[in-house]
């Protein structure tokens, strides 16, 4: 995974600890009548090994937040959209947008994890070098991983049995339109809102049966209702993608990305401890004393004396 994406992942811990702390002393859950409070589940939580994480997580951001500042780094939203499309560039079809599902992650956390790694870039690019032989050496080492290959792109409507299969096709037939018959039939919610689309795809990221059909069938043509685990399926085949063999300069951006990464990495820890020992933090709760100990302080150093006259002789 990376840099940009494991900053992505600690946010969401940061906003779901801030979110927690911030409930108020409703009740969260109730068993059999009895009532488990949001501050009872606060001060489980605060008590807990990743409250600890998720502070020193909050002070790190705080601090590059002030870093920024106080340093006139400014980080638009024209750079974040840049940064996230290159990482959208390693998500296949919908995978970007399922991975952030199933993490939680809405895309404006996204945004906000990535002002955090932008900033950190800006302050570290001066102790990182790239150059045109690096890059062309990494593209050589690794050529397939930035080849696309072949896709298909189809929306489908998903039904539960036979029968709502055959009554859709039956619609489907009397010149129906497929995108509102999916958002009143599909059962998957996925694509259900979005008139059946699942967007593009490569081979074997679709079950067997539904992978064989899509990449068979004509543009523009509807499937008979194909079975697999899932239900039925009517698929209707939207366009074809070619495969495509990456270029040094198609894939330059991605590559010099990945070892600016591969360099900052080391770089990044003793960035946020030097912001720490400059920094004036006071720890309130007892319950985290100790979690920013103060910096060491400087040792005195005893003026210089002259060195004893030799004897004379």
């Amino acid at each position: 995974m990376s840099k940009a994406l494991r900053i992505v992942a600690g946010s969401v811990a940061l906003m779901l600890g801030a979110s927690l702390a911030a409930c108020g002393g409703g009740s969260v859950v109730t068993v059999n009548g009895q009532s488990i409070s949001s501050a009872q589940l606060d001060t489980k939580l605060e008590g807990s090994p990743v409250a600890r994480s998720i502070l020193q997580q909050m002070v790190q951001e705080a601090l590059i937040t002030q870093y920024a500042t106080q340093n006139h780094i400014t980080i638009t939203d024209a750079a974040i959209t840049a940064r996230e499309d290159q990482l959208k560039a390693n998500y296949p079809a919908d995978a970007w947008s399922q991975m952030l599902s199933a993490r939680g992650l809405t895309e404006q956390d996204v945004h906000d994890a990535l002002r955090i790694q932008l900033i950190l870039d800006n302050a570290l690019q001066r102790n990182i070098t790239i150059t045109d032989a690096q890059i062309a050496q990494y593209f050589s080492r690794n050529h397939a991983a930035f080849d696309t290959p072949a896709q298909v792109c189809a929306s489908h409507i998903l039904v539960p049995d036979l029968a709502t299969a055959n009554k859709v096709e039956a619609a489907l037939a009397a010149h129906g339109n497929f995108a509102q018959l999916a958002q009143q039939y599909s059962i998957d919610p996925g694509s259900k809102a979005k008139g059946g689309s699942l967007g593009c795809f490569r081979r074997g990221q679709m079950v067997p049966a539904f992978d064989q059909v899509a990449f068979s069938l004509p543009i523009g043509h509807i499937s008979q209702p194909v079975h697999s685990p899932f239900g039925y399926h009517i698929i209707l085949v939207t366009s074809r993608q070619a495969a495509q063999r990456a270029s040094l300069a198609s894939a330059r951006d991605r590559i010099k990305l990945v070892l600016t990464q591969q360099q900052e990495a080391p770089l990044v820890q003793p960035f946020l401890e030097s912001l720490q020992q400059k920094a004036t933090i006071t720890v309130s709760d007892p319950r985290f004393a100790g979690l920013f100990p103060s910096p060491p302080p400087m040792p005195s150093v005893a003026p210089a004396t002259a060195a004893p006259a030799s004897p004379a002789h």
